[in-house]
């Protein structure tokens, strides 16, 4: 099995975090199937760098192994609501942190055998990342999903840039630029998830997948509990989200939304105008690039981003304003979206030193 490299730092992240009593992911092994439980209930599932590094080699041994595997949060409140990002901001273990991740990401994407994740509950950011480049992602009635990157000064990451821009109606530059949520059956109508299932089903779906020996007894399995879709909530505006975010730039967003002139859009103005501009900048390019690479490709580019973000002043200052003191009061470094020039959003894009560029675990030495 082909081992990841890892920093020398991880070893005392690592020795950390194993010295509290419960594991923050659990591995089983029932019969053919492998089942991984994201277990800091408490933190919502939040990922963190001693999470990430034990998902990458045990999603490699049970690929090799299993028939399935199935991936679920600890208790009813959420699959995951994303990477800690008061950890991400470090220059030292922000790094470290994205590296391991975009690998894990990077692994589902390619998966070889089904992969089912239940996003039962909040699933944001990091939480996407587990699930959306698998073969399968079921929602419930709990589900609530997003992408709010660009309040903390940040970019949607973990193939944001990948996944995003292949949504249906120019939904994902929508979901990306607005970090707007999405609940329940709106999840599949968007495409991020492929089945619906009600929760109190779950229990139900999982044991019965743990007998299925077969891609066609999986497949077959999820659409017997799939429920019909309703009516997407987005609907009375996706003309709009068409053509708005058909734009190709934030400023011809922001005016083709004064065009529409409906709470709508008077309501997505003003959260455009609550983000980070470099941030809202930043992921417009990704996004528009990200259309036209494959996945690991834009792995790579986001790692480039991410690192760059930690070296920057929004991204911290976000956390800080958001997450540490909460006083909400974000001071970016361009205050509006026209301060945000082209060397300074190009800059983000640059390729790193090569030796600190994003390497795959299975990258040919």
């Amino acid at each position: 099995m082909l081992k990841l490299r890892i920093f020398p730092q991880v070893t005392s992240i690592l020795k950390r975090t194993m010295s509290t009593q419960e594991p923050d992911v659990l591995f089983e092994s029932v019969s053919n199937a492998g089942i991984i439980t994201l277990n800091r209930p408490k933190a919502l599932n939040s990922l963190n760098t001693s999470m990430v590094t034990k998902l990458l080699p045990q999603l490699q041994e049970m690929e090799n192994s299993k028939t399935l595997v199935i991936i679920k949060g600890a208790g009813d409140k959420a699959f995951c609501a994303g990477g800690d990002v008061k950890m991400a901001i470090d220059k030292v273990e922000g790094p470290i942190f994205f590296h391991t991740e975009y690998n894990v990401n990077y692994l589902i994407g390619k998966y070889k055998i089904p992969y089912i994740a239940f996003l039962n509950g909040i699933t944001m950011g990091g939480g996407l990342g587990l699930s959306v480049h698998g073969r399968y992602r079921v929602a419930t009635e709990k589900t609530m999903i997003a992408m709010p990157e660009t309040k903390i000064g940040l970019f949607p990451d973990v193939g944001g840039s990948y996944f995003l821009p292949r949504l249906p109606v120019n939904l994902g530059l929508y979901l990306g630029l607005t970090g707007d949520r999405l609940k329940g059956k709106d999840v599949v109508k968007a495409g991020i998830a492929t089945h619906f299932v009600s929760s109190k089903r779950l229990y139900e779906l999982e044991k019965l997948l743990l007998r299925c020996t077969s891609d066609v007894e999986v497949d077959n399995l999820l659409n017997k509990f799939n429920e019909p879709p309703e009516e997407f909530s987005l609907a009375p505006n996706i003309k709009h989200i068409n053509y708005c975010f058909a734009a190709s730039t934030v400023e011809e967003i922001i005016e083709r939304l004064e065009k529409v002139k409906n709470d709508w859009s008077v309501k997505t103005i003003e959260t455009l105008h609550q983000m980070c501009p470099g941030s809202l900048k930043i992921t417009m390019r990704a996004l528009q690039r990200g259309a036209q690479l494959d996945l690991p490709q834009c792995l790579k580019m986001e790692y480039r981003l991410a690192c760059r973000a930690t070296e920057n002043h929004d991204f911290p200052e976000g956390v800080r304003a958001l997450l540490i003191d909460k006083d909400n009061k974000p001071q970016w470094q361009h205050k509006t979206l026209a301060d945000v020039d082209e060397d300074y959003v190009e800059e983000y894009f640059k390729r790193l030193p090569q030796e600190r560029e994003l390497q795959f675990f299975d990258a040919k030495l």
